[in-house]
């Protein structure tokens, strides 16, 4: 994909980035002598290389090296602790490893014990360390020519390992073939062209940001705009100096920007398509997004890492009309809703969401039996409980391990989540069970307050109580500052449950 849009585009505009502007021929270039440093390091089609590193344009060049030397990258979350990262590094088997000189502490202690002898080559972005190899003389490498490497579309691009609801994260095997369809898919249902120019501020390490967003603009030969983080402030004043015409951030990071004291400063009017996923958009902000961006397309997208990643997409058009929803199966992805035997449901009735498709993952890296548990029937299992429509719009009920069971009853998270929301006083909320003596587990919400808002935990059972069954209201409320999240923006409600999990008793 690269080398196609360079040959096409060789001056054009590809990467920005920490102040860095590389067309697309010089890309490739960088790409390439990067490709041949890895080879001669002595990396051989099929090994794994270990990438620990926040977004920057050496992560794009050591992903794209990897992909045209047949070396299956593995990106790791850069807030995993380091016996996190030990066991990423085993269960992938990975002989390389490239670590941000900023996360060197963690890399470093992750390579104890016997791993150190598996781990043969070391590299490191920035400053490197005695004993680690510097990325910057690998873009220095005298050959600028593609390496000569056999591959095959099947070929494994990369393992993604998943958050998950296990204790240990599975790596999913995704194939060139299978990113190059799921980029058909976000191309077509995105209205994706060359005339983008993006602004990348989540984590590429996350399929959303890189698979959704940036491989597909490189593809197309649009220009990215690549920060290190999702600051607002940041995001804002970028969309403003680049002119940038498109942006993804999850849920809360578009209540961030919306909340920023910057979002009516700056000029943001070269924005025309905004896209949000990785969690549902509470429908009020999703109603305050058109109303202060009232030109901008908005799309969302819903799927899982396996998928690499995009499933559904529910269109601008539809955003008012079916707003809550997933939209629509994408244009290279088969979906259904099924019960607990595999059969089909109505529209109408709640059951499993599953998908098949080219998109879907080889399987989970060295995992056969959980891969045919996964993929039982032929479908992906996506552990998400959904309902169609009667016009195959797909809703997003909740994840299994979401669903909250109260005295029998069953509520979704997410139906407690859109009152609060509707809330005057609350900017931001998560809806999970704790143990109950009674009812064995009790509706639960974590909420953060609007600046300057006397917000009670009273007020905000009561507005629930009346606009909710009394079963579905929450029996209990904490206010706090902030809701945990990963990097890419998802509410870490596995802390919440934790940390809240005496609050019956209390």
């Amino acid at each position: 994909m690269l080398r196609w849009s360079a040959a096409r585009h060789p001056e054009r505009l590809a990467l920005v980035s920490a102040g860095r502007r590389v067309s697309y021929g010089d890309l490739d270039r960088e790409v390439n002598r990067t490709a041949n440093a890895i080879v001669g390091a002595g990396l051989r089609r099929g090994d794994r290389l270990a990438l620990l590193a926040r977004n920057s344009h050496e992560f794009v060049v050591l992903y794209y090296a990897c992909a045209k030397a047949g070396v299956i990258v593995v990106p790791i979350n850069f807030m995993l602790q380091a016996h996190e990262v030990s066991y990423i590094l085993e269960a992938s088997g990975a002989v390389a490893f490239v670590v941000d000189d900023a996360l060197h502490v963690v890399g470093a202690t992750a390579l104890g014990g016997e791993l150190g002898e598996q781990v043969r080559v070391r590299a490191m972005i920035g400053a490197a360390k005695p004993g680690w190899l510097d990325v910057d003389d690998w873009a220095r490498w005298g050959d600028p020519t593609e390496p000569m490497v056999e591959l095959d579309d099947d070929d494994p691009l990369e393992l993604l390992f998943t958050s998950g609801t296990e204790s240990r994260p599975k790596a999913a095997a995704l194939s060139h073939r299978s990113v190059i369809a799921q980029h058909t898919s976000c191309i077509v249902g995105g209205e994706m062209t060359a005339a983008d120019v993006e602004v990348h501020a989540l984590p590429l390490y996350h399929c959303a940001q890189l698979h959704c967003f940036l491989t597909v603009d490189i593809q197309l030969g649009a220009t990215s705009i690549v920060l290190p983080g999702a600051d607002a402030g940041q995001i804002l004043a970028t969309i403003e100096r680049e002119k940038a015409t498109k942006l993804f951030c999850p849920p809360t990071v578009w209540i961030s920007l919306l909340r920023h004291e910057d979002f009516e400063r700056r000029d943001l009017s070269s924005l025309r398509k905004a896209y949000y996923g990785a969690s549902p958009m509470p429908v009020e902000i999703l109603h305050e997004l058109h109303r202060r961006l009232p030109g901008v397309r908005l799309f969302n997208f819903y799927g899982q890492t396996e998928l690499a990643p995009i499933a559904t997409i529910l269109a601008p058009e539809d955003q008012v009309r079916k707003a809550g929803s997933a939209g629509r199966p994408a244009v290279n992805v088969e979906t259904r809703v099924v019960d607990d035997a595999g059969a089909t449901l109505p529209p109408g009735e709640v059951g499993e969401i599953v998908h098949r498709s080219p998109q879907a993952t080889l399987g989970y890296w060295d995992q056969a039996g959980k891969t045919a548990e996964s993929f039982a029937g032929g479908w992906f299992h996506s552990g998400d409980l959904g309902v169609f429509d009667e016009e195959g719009y797909l809703t997003v009920v909740d994840r299994k391990k979401d669903m909250i069971k109260t005295g029998g009853e069953n509520v979704a998270s997410r139906e407690v989540e859109e009152v609060l929301y509707a809330h005057p006083d609350v900017t931001e909320a998560a809806v999970f069970a704790t143990d109950h003596p009674v009812w064995i587990e009790a509706v639960t919400a974590a909420v953060v307050p609007r600046s300057g808002a006397a917000l009670t935990t009273q007020s905000v059972i009561d507005f629930c109580r009346e606009r909710l069954a009394p079963y579905k209201a929450p029996k209990y409320v904490a206010i706090v500052e902030d809701l945990p999240k990963n990097a890419s923006g998802k509410i870490l409600k596995r802390e919440l449950r934790t940390r809240f999990a005496e609050i019956a008793a209390a």
